[in-house]
């Protein structure tokens, strides 16, 4: 009887591995316009997993005047939101600010393809 319970569960927890959703890649561009007078420093950071792009102690950087686009691959639906700071001055700070310290308004966006609207960091 033992071995016919112990069957059936095993095949149950089978089936739900089977159908469970996996994390589906996905893509999302962030077009970013520095209009601060001063180059500055971006992260991207996942609000759902311990992951930062570009990574490895990298940022992307973005000459005064400069817009970027800044493509990356997320896992679809994942929340990704942008730190931004002046080269030099990591107390003037946009977005989570740098190590994703911050609490903001509308900076962050939902991993589902596509690019965001221009994000224009201005002084």
């Amino acid at each position: 009887m033992f071995h016919a319970y112990a069957r059936r569960t095993l095949a149950a927890l089978s089936l739900l591995v089977l159908v469970a959703p996996a994390a589906h890649a996905g893509d999302v561009t962030f077009a970013i316009k520095n209009s601060h007078p001063n180059a500055m420093r971006i992260e991207l950071y996942s609000q759902d997993r311990d992951y930062v792009w570009p990574g490895n102690g990298q940022d992307f950087y973005l000459d005064d005047g400069e817009t970027k686009s800044l493509p990356i691959s997320c896992n679809e639906g994942e929340s990704i939101c942008y730190g931004a700071w002046v080269d030099g001055d990591e107390q003037t700070y946009w977005g989570v600010g740098p190590g994703n310290k911050e609490k903001c308004e509308d900076c962050c966006y939902t991993c589902s393809g596509g690019e965001t609207e221009e994000i224009n960091l201005v002084p």
